[in-house]
């Protein structure tokens, strides 16, 4: 079991993990979280453009041949109304397997994503958690990580 840098040979299996955390989201919020027909071609070219920037922070958790996690991290400053003092960390694609891989390999790849980021300059790191992930909202809970927004939808 390693933590390593994601290359674009890891991104079919960032995608299929991906793909699995959509479907558990969209039985939440179906509208919101609604797969596009071409979903995984769009996110495989995501990840492909993400991979080549310098200011994004993409590892892989894998056991033997297989990426049972990842996280995505991009350091940016604070939007201008705010000020944290510092630039920000914001991750958002961040997915595991099974849901018990959150207490382990979650919190592995959170503590390696968290201080690539504080070596680079941040000072806050803002995780994306879809609504009722309990495993998700359990791991960022024991990682002493607060909540400080969250979306509300409501079809028009």
């Amino acid at each position: 079991m390693t933590i390593r840098p994601a290359t674009q040979a890891d991104i079919q299996q960032m995608v299929a993990l991906s793909e699995q955390k959509r479907t558990q989201y969209e039985q939440v919020a179906p509208t919101f979280w609604r797969e596009a027909a071409d979903a995984s071609e769009c996110q495989a070219r995501f990840f492909e453009t993400l991979l080549g920037r310098e200011q994004i922070i993409a590892l892989v958790h894998e056991t033997g041949d297989q990426v049972d996690g990842f996280v995505i991290a991009a350091i940016r400053d604070a939007p201008p109304i705010y000020d944290p003092g510092t630039a920000i960390c914001t991750i958002d694609d961040f997915c595991v397997m099974a849901p018990e891989d959150w207490t382990t390999i979650g919190v592995k790849l959170l503590q390696e994503a968290r201080q690539a980021a504080k070596n680079r300059g941040a000072e806050l790191a803002v995780v994306v958690c879809g609504a009722r992930d309990e495993p998700k909202r359990a791991m960022l809970r024991q990682t002493c990580f607060a909540v400080a927004s969250e979306w509300y939808v409501n079809p028009l």
